[in-house]
């Protein structure tokens, strides 16, 4: 199995490769008959609006066609609300061609003009971790085919991804502050509800919200509650404006995957407490099941190394939102991101010869601890 030498995937997301190997942006070619027309911008110049993202070439795909197991399992009879809400979460499961797709909708500064919209698309395994009946936990992880220069297919490239815990009424939750704070916070109404909480690539936490299924006439989806949250990469890469990322998620189940559609507000927090709304974004990121190429003995054969080391991360985490009611986080520390940290030490686990969990166990709590204000 190929690597790279640690993080170009995750930079931006600059380096996933755009659909079926073509560009996402429309081609310079474009004859101005076609029209132009940009989605949520009719009357703009689609030359300016050309999708910002990734420029690397990845393998083809070959979707799956048909209904997933699990889709049928979904819409069995005469199951209870809550089992019926277990196997929507349990459906997130497998292996998809993800595209991640962003535009502002407005802005509420005088002669606003919207940044371009941001496309990219990756091949992604989500793995069931745990399934404890109320609490299912899902890791997502970048499995790559890359095509070099000579068009030839490299691969796979295994990159650690996000993470999602689904609790069944969660009596509280980490609420982002903003300045890299969280705050627990008891839940609103969390009867028949499920918290998602949201990990970052090196498992610190991002979000936690909750929110409702529903299942009727055939769809499945799932409501949030409002979410504050920090900037994603694609955005604190380009933007200084804005501090807080907030709104509400949607994820529907469909017969061979999911979309995940978001409603955002971009909002700044001063330290005073005072807040100020910027604009506005639509977001749609969708994953359909894919065939081929084989994501899932990429990820068996990194996380066969790595699983250990990064539950001891996962588990110095929980430990620490167990016992704290407020925390931040330092966004380095020597010079390096803390996700740079884990990865360069998972780095050299792929290749030891033998594990040594104590050395793991003392890795993720002293790394994780240099982070903490």
């Amino acid at each position: 199995m190929k690597r790279h030498a640690i993080f170009p995937i995750l930079a931006a997301m600059a380096l996933l490769p755009k659909a079926g190997g073509q560009e996402a942006a429309p081609p310079e070619t474009k004859p101005e008959s076609a029209g132009g027309h940009v989605f949520a911008w009719p009357f703009m110049d689609w030359k300016e609006m050309k999708p910002r993202g990734g420029t690397t070439k990845g393998a083809e795909v070959t979707l799956k066609t048909g209904a997933k197991e699990s889709w049928k399992r979904l819409h069995e009879a005469n199951l209870q609300k809550f089992e019926r809400d277990r196997r929507a979460i349990l459906a997130l499961d497998g292996n998809y061609r993800v595209s991640f797709d962003f535009t502002e909708t407005l802005g509420l500064a005088e002669d606003f003009k919207p940044t371009r919209p941001y496309f990219s698309w990756g091949t992604e395994n989500v793995t069931v971790l745990e399934d404890e009946g109320e609490f299912v936990s899902l890791q997502h992880s970048l499995v790559m085919y890359f095509k070099n220069d000579k068009g030839e297919t490299e691969g796979p490239h295994v990159m650690k991804h996000w993470r999602q815990d689904w609790t069944w009424q969660d009596p509280e939750l980490q609420v982002y502050q903003g300045d890299l704070t969280w705050k627990k916070m008891p839940t609103p109404s969390p009867a028949g509800k499920w918290s998602q909480a949201v990990f970052q690539v090196d498992d610190s936490p991002r979000y936690e919200v909750a929110g409702a299924w529903s299942h009727d006439g055939g769809l499945s989806t799932w409501r949030s509650d409002n979410c504050p949250r920090p900037l994603p990469r694609r955005e604190f890469s380009i933007r200084k404006d804005y501090n807080v990322l907030e709104g509400f998620h949607e994820i529907t189940i469909t017969p061979n995957g999911w979309v995940h559609v978001q409603s955002n507000r971009k909002l700044r927090v001063e330290k005073d407490g005072s807040r100020k709304y910027l604009g506005q974004e639509l977001g749609v990121n969708r994953y359909e099941e894919i065939v081929s190429p084989d994501l899932a003995t990429g990820f068996n054969a990194y996380w066969a190394k790595t699983g250990d080391y990064w539950k001891d991360v996962r588990d110095t985490w929980a430990g620490i939102l167990r016992e704290k009611e407020t925390f931040s986080m330092k966004d380095t520390y020597d010079g390096k991101q803390l996700f740079m940290l884990h990865f360069e030490y998972a780095d050299g686990l792929e290749k030891a010869e033998k594990p040594d969990p104590e050395a793991n166990r003392k890795h993720a709590k002293e790394t994780i601890g240099r982070f903490l204000e």
